[in-house]
């Protein structure tokens, strides 16, 4: 199991040593929530604090978009080389197009399925995935209950997967601890972003090897 932790659970006043952490504590990837209080009812942010980001961290950058106008927001975003850049199906009226546009940059595009979408609804778009994130928890903010139903899911996305693109990683995000994280695991997640439950850890290095089974 590859672990995420989110940024947007960190300390902003010490975020360089938030992510010198996290990085030094064992994570695979770096997750930046991009909130623009439109699509989502909070606001997060920008490039210029990513670009910092992208700086200090030794791990992968995976960005989730939650936002309008995606197109807009990856051209942002993209310079910065993230390994994924990820964006809700519910807002994109031409996914194949920015999946494409997304993959032009040398960038693993990933879709992402709020709480009440089907993996069916993106059946036809995981050949051209490399990565599909499952939300477990409404999108906009941190420290949110886990929402069960995530776990069947992930099991019928993975078998849609194996069916079109065995390659196709799943991600789950959203109230991740080490109490639910055995039955993602049964659901052959591949990725858990995990925000509050590691930040709010005393040692985020233990924290992040208790979500890596």
């Amino acid at each position: 199991m590859q672990v995420a932790p989110s940024i947007l659970s960190a300390d902003f006043g010490i975020l360089n040593d938030e992510i010198k952490a996290i990085c030094e504590g064992g994570c695979d990837l770096v997750h930046v929530d991009v909130m623009d209080g439109h699509f989502v009812p909070n606001l997060t942010i920008g490039p210029v604090v990513v670009n910092a980001v992208a700086k200090i961290a030794t791990k992968p950058l995976d960005i989730h978009l939650m936002v309008e106008n995606n197109t807009f927001f990856v051209d942002l975003f993209a310079p910065l080389k993230p390994k994924y850049i990820s964006f809700h199906i519910e807002e994109e009226k031409h996914p194949h197009r920015l999946i494409q546009k997304i993959r032009d940059y040398g960038i693993k595009p990933a879709i992402v399925l709020n709480p009440h979408s089907r993996p069916e609804d993106i059946e036809y778009l995981l050949e051209d995935l490399d990565m599909v994130l499952l939300m477990s928890v409404n999108p906009g903010f941190g420290g949110q209950k886990f929402i069960e139903s995530v776990v069947p899911k992930a099991k019928k996305l993975k078998e849609l997967i194996n069916k079109h693109n065995p390659t196709c990683l799943i991600e789950v995000d959203g109230g991740v601890n080490d109490k639910n994280i055995g039955e993602l695991k049964v659901a052959e997640v591949d990725v858990v972003v995990a925000g509050s439950y590691v930040y709010g850890a005393d040692d985020y290095g233990q924290a992040i090897k208790s979500l890596q089974i």
